[in-house]
């Protein structure tokens, strides 16, 4: 025990470098690891664990993953799940929504076919009386996905959509965004983009992303914008803290999101508090990609690979 203690804090120190190790990692080890991540294969899955997580007192939000499609027929089937995920949420009364990444509805294939896609999905979170928040992914698809909020948006009251802070143009893309009845979500930005679209220092370390996640914050604070802070960084939380308590800001106009399996005694922490947390819940055959993802993100957690190598 004392060696397996000794090798997991090694990996801590040296856990920044587990990014660039991941293509070395058997797919295997990466499947039992986002056991910790995903909820499971199927939509039962999910169910069980937001039950889980909502008797500890947080909200959810679903994503189905399989974004990387390569046709309509696909797009249609996510689409599907999506209208399943809907039904179940309301017939099981679970305080939850979804999450949906536009180019796994077709966003790069047929964008009018994605926005019927959106339009169909939002009809029945309306009858269920739920919402939808679209997530940002790469700069390929940020203009598209703003876009298409905007249209969706003028439409529907129960759109909301992510934004990356270290990408420079959010300064830009926000302003048109924010008001009364506007719902954000900010956060960092995972996906690799070359240095023109990033906030400086980005490329080198992620805290350098802070200021301007907390811009951007700020201004959804100041017209009235709901917010939700998608961050596990725990110095970027208490700045945030900090800011709500000076401005003396409703905790109804934001809440929290993390990540399923990511920072659970923080998470634990500001629940404690009575801030209002949404944790993500993602699901499906995906895992792989989305594993590797948050590991990118995330290097911390080569502990948990050290773990599951060592059985522990």
């Amino acid at each position: 025990m004392q060696l397996f203690n000794t090798l997991v804090a090694s990996l801590e120190v040296l856990a920044p470098l587990a990014a660039r190790a991941i293509p070395f990692i058997p797919r295997t080890l990466i499947h039992k690891i986002s056991r910790r991540y995903i909820a499971g294969d199927k939509l039962a899955d999910a169910v069980v664990r937001i039950r889980q997580l909502n008797a500890q007192g947080f909200c959810a939000t679903v994503d189905v993953l399989g974004e990387a499609i390569s046709s309509l027929q696909q797009a249609q089937q996510t689409a599907d799940e999506y209208l399943q995920v809907l039904a179940a949420l309301a017939s099981h009364g679970l305080p939850a929504n979804i999450s949906i990444k536009p180019s796994a509805l077709g966003l790069l294939l047929d964008l009018p076919q994605c926005e019927s896609l959106l339009v169909n999905i939002l009809d029945a979170a309306e009858r269920y009386c739920n919402e939808v928040c679209l997530d940002m992914e790469d700069v390929t698809c940020t203009q598209k996905e703003i876009e298409l909020f905007t249209r969706l948006r003028s439409r529907y009251r129960n759109v909301g959509l992510a934004l990356q802070a270290y990408l420079q143009r959010s300064y830009q893309d926000i302003e048109p965004l924010l008001g009364e009845h506007g719902h954000l979500r900010i956060c960092k930005g995972i996906y690799r983009e070359t240095r023109p679209h990033l906030v400086e220092g980005a490329c080198d370390d992620r805290r350098a992303i802070n200021p301007h996640f907390l811009h951007h914050v700020a201004r959804c604070f100041e017209t009235g914008t709901f917010v939700a802070i998608a961050t596990h960084d725990a110095d970027l939380i208490a700045q945030v803290i900090a800011l709500v308590q000076r401005c003396g800001i409703d905790r109804a106009r934001f809440e929290f999101q993390m990540l399923l399996g990511v920072c659970e005694p923080l998470r634990d922490q500001l629940q404690r508090q009575g801030y209002r947390v949404r944790i993500y819940v993602p699901y499906g055959r995906d895992w792989y990609g989305y594993s590797t993802r948050r590991m990118k993100e995330n290097p911390q957690i080569a502990v948990h690979v050290a773990r599951a190598m060592l059985g522990g």
